[in-house]
């Protein structure tokens, strides 16, 4: 089952969310205060709001609930701090041994994008998008570092898309098979390459909320307890 968010890394592409049923939310929904996101209401307060202190109060439940692939975008840019917000949850996410093995180029100028979406024939999302964040990593011959490397990058990954989630900013990801061209955009050196790019922007159909049936295996069939 070519589930969504398995096409962009070379594998056969549905539209990223065809298999989502979405047409409610889960009970008691209401409207998150930030753009592009509906969120469940929890202890009578709105996912989201902030508290007296002026903080925002993450329901990462409803995060993870809500983040789908987005591949089209609505006009405007996303917001600094909000940006920032995004790549600062990249940096904290987990990495074996701490190597930290990553480095994000994040991109915002609509010519560049539209250039960098030709790394990948399925990366066309990424010139309609109002940020891409390209993952870049150090090149290696040892399998094992390979395979770290790999699974860092994932993390990290999944931290930047739940992040967007939550700020109701929805995320796409893209694999690079034109390195030569990623790295005279990006300007990253020899050693390195681009193993991957995130874009990002406020959804141009529906908002992000929590999916209450996604196209996802059953959990009985994918839950094991003590054994197979």
């Amino acid at each position: 089952m070519a589930g969504e968010g398995d096409a962009d890394l070379g594998f056969a592409a549905d539209d990223g969310f065809a298999g989502d049923v979405v047409g409610h939310a889960v009970e008691g929904a209401g409207v998150r205060e930030r753009p592009g996101c509906i969120s469940s209401v929890a202890g009578g307060a709105a996912a989201g709001a902030e508290d007296e202190s002026g903080e925002v109060e993450v329901e990462t439940w409803d995060a993870i609930r809500s983040r789908r692939n987005v591949r089209s975008y609505g006009e405007g840019a996303i917001a600094s701090q909000d940006l920032d917000r995004i790549l600062e949850a990249g940096r904290r996410s987990p990495s074996a041994g701490n190597q930290q093995a990553w480095d994000f180029v994040v991109c915002t100028d609509p010519e560049q994008l539209a250039e960098l979406a030709g790394v990948f024939e399925a990366a066309g999302h990424v010139a309609g998008s109002a940020a891409t964040i390209a993952l870049v990593a150090p090149g290696s011959e040892d399998p094992r570092a390979r395979d770290l490397i790999q699974f860092d990058l994932g993390q990290a990954t999944m931290s930047i898309m739940l992040a967007a989630a939550d700020l109701g900013i929805g995320s796409a990801h893209a694999g690079v098979h034109d390195q030569e061209l990623a790295r005279r955009l990006l300007g990253f050196p020899e050693d390195r390459f681009c193993a991957l790019l995130i874009s990002l922007g406020v959804p141009a159909d529906r908002p992000l909320m929590p999916i209450e049936r996604p196209d996802r295996r059953p959990f009985t069939y994918v839950v094991h307890r003590g054994h197979w």
